[in-house]
């Protein structure tokens, strides 16, 4: 299982953003064709992108595109563009609908045919949010096979509520944007795809990230997109199993084991009655531990 924790931003056609980003601690780069990029350099900025994916040195950090979406006038291109050099992944944006994912997983399927490149393990990490109308499709549209992550949008979703706000005084999030939030792990985890968390915009504040990233780590996500290369130890640290919490899940896989022996899912383990989802949660932190 490949290790998704912090997944870092770096604006398509700066040379100088890539150069530094190779040298992070983030476990996946996205690189970025659509909002970092101006209309009239779309084209250029797609022919360095693909450059980095044909030249350069990734090493363990999972090479992601986020291209235009995909009924944009630029869209197609991107997608046809980046897949000659066969990325990790393709962070798909303004999804609507599993139409849209369908629509997609076509032009993957059909570049395969064109051109005998395996793509079969081009996955898709989603979007899912930032239109109003697609959260009442994100059940559906994380269940496509090539789907292998879900984050969400809070700044792209503002728009298109008209919300003057995201956040109350205290820097929390709005009930609206909590409840989208929650529907996307909800989605994710039903799904057995992975929920990532969306980004945390202000970079200064670092105390608010930290207790940002606890927060989600607590609810169930396993990621959270970074911005700034400050973000990533903290985004890090926080979705990293502690040593204590590999210790307890280790000794409860244990434990099970043994009481398996004995005809037994259900019993008490360290004064609390334990059972199936349980073991689950404990086989999760030690597959999180072990990924690259």
């Amino acid at each position: 299982m490949r290790r998704r924790r912090s997944i870092h931003f770096v604006p398509g056609g700066n040379d100088k953003m890539l150069n530094k980003a190779l040298g992070l601690p983030a476990d996946a780069l996205i690189l970025d064709l659509e909002d970092s990029v101006t209309p009239q350099h779309k084209e250029a900025v797609r022919g360095e992108v693909c450059d980095w994916l044909r030249a350069t040195d990734f090493g363990k950090q999972e090479r992601l595109v986020r291209i235009n979406p995909i009924d944009s006038q630029w869209g197609r291109a991107d997608l046809e563009a980046v897949l000659q050099h066969k990325p990790d992944g393709i962070v798909l944006p303004k999804v609507l609908d599993l139409k849209t994912v369908v629509a997609v997983d076509q032009l993957i399927v059909n570049q395969e045919q064109t051109t005998g490149a395996d793509l079969s393990d081009v996955k898709l990490l989603l979007i899912g949010t930032e239109l109003a109308g697609a959260v009442f499709n994100l059940r559906d549209m994380v269940t496509h096979e090539r789907v292998d992550g879900v984050t969400w949008g809070a700044e792209d979703l503002s728009m298109s509520l008209g919300a003057r706000a995201k956040r109350d005084q205290d820097g929390n999030y709005l009930e609206v944007f909590s409840f989208v939030r929650s529907l996307c792990l909800l989605a994710a985890v039903a799904a057995e795809v992975q929920p990532v968390d969306a980004v945390y915009v202000d970079i200064r504040n670092l105390d608010g990230l930290r207790r940002e990233c606890q927060t989600a780590a607590d609810m169930g996500f396993t990621g959270k997109i970074t911005i700034h290369p400050d973000q990533i130890e903290i985004v890090n640290q926080a979705f990293t199993p502690t040593a204590a919490e590999i210790e307890q899940a280790a000794a409860l896989v244990a434990a099970f084991e043994e009481n398996r022996e004995a005809g037994k899912m259900a019993f008490s383990f360290n004064g609390e009655m334990v059972d199936v989802p349980h073991l689950k949660r404990a086989q999760a932190i030690l597959a999180r531990d072990q990924g690259e």
